[in-house]
């Protein structure tokens, strides 16, 4: 399979923005937020798998199915000017060739980048660690014979989202994963400064947090020597707590104050 010279560019500028700095993705949800977002000035463009899920009426927690991740995917691809790095939740199945099916057709729709994490379940268990790094290996191996070895695997651990073991826990993932090819490591539910900061310090990957409201911002992260801030289902969320404070106030008082300040319909369609 050959990979168009668009895509190479692009994950190549994903890998770029990670190694220049701090890389902050406000996560996307459709093809609309990843224009939205793109229009706000981001350098590249995340998703989410909540989000995306939501969008298309399911819980997150790979509740999708690898055909409806892709073609979410592509829709995203198509609809900005920038990376894209796409979660891929655990990869839709259990197996290392599931991992393998899953990258193959999210480089074929453009993808620059993947998000795979190493929970069995939402809450746990994980993966064992060998058993997780095949699954890494096997979408290095993916992506390469796809055609694009370029592709950034961010490999995520949910060790501390779910509270299923610490710091030594999470550095003996990161080494394996580092071997087994993952460009970077993502964990959720790590906030802890010092803790994060510690990590970074000792990490053979570039360190991915997930921050949050009323957690520390990104110059806080920043200076953990965290390379890569996202949101996760923040902007999703916020996006759809406006809609639903719109429209109890539009049923109730019958008015539409939330929408103050809103973009404007010419602003939206103009960005298609």
């Amino acid at each position: 399979m050959s990979t168009t010279p668009e895509t190479r560019e692009r994950a190549l500028r994903l890998r770029e923005l990670v190694a220049e700095g701090v890389l902050v993705l406000p996560n996307a949800w459709d093809a609309g937020s990843a224009a939205v977002i793109a229009s706000a000035g981001a350098r590249a463009i995340a998703t989410t798998s909540g989000g995306v899920s939501w969008s298309l009426g399911h819980g997150d927690g790979q509740r999708m199915d690898r055909a409806a991740a892709v073609e979410a995917a592509r829709r995203v691809v198509a609809a900005v000017d920038l990376p894209v790095t796409v979660d891929a939740e655990g990869g839709y199945g259990p197996l290392a060739a599931d991992v393998a099916a899953t990258v193959t057709a999210l480089v074929g729709v453009g993808a620059a980048g993947v998000n795979l994490e190493d929970s069995t379940a939402v809450g746990g268990p994980l993966f064992p660690v060998a058993e997780q790094a095949g699954r890494l290996r096997a979408a290095r191996t993916a992506a390469a014979a796809a055609g694009l070895p370029e592709l950034l695997v961010n490999a995520r651990t949910d060790v501390f989202l779910f509270g299923l073991g610490g710091l030594d826990d999470v550095l003996v993932r990161a080494e394996a994963y580092a071997e087994a090819g993952a460009d970077g490591l993502f964990v959720p539910g790590l906030l802890d400064l010092d803790v994060l900061t510690e990590l970074c310090r000792r990490s053979p990957l570039p360190v991915n947090a997930m921050a949050g409201a009323g957690g520390p911002g990104v110059a806080e992260l920043a200076a953990t020597g965290v390379r890569r801030v996202s949101v996760g289902t923040g902007l999703a969320q916020a996006a759809y707590t406006t809609a639903h404070r719109a429209a109890v106030e539009l049923l109730g008082a019958g008015t539409l104050t939330e929408l103050d300040g809103a973009l404007g319909f010419g602003e939206l369609n103009g960005l298609y």
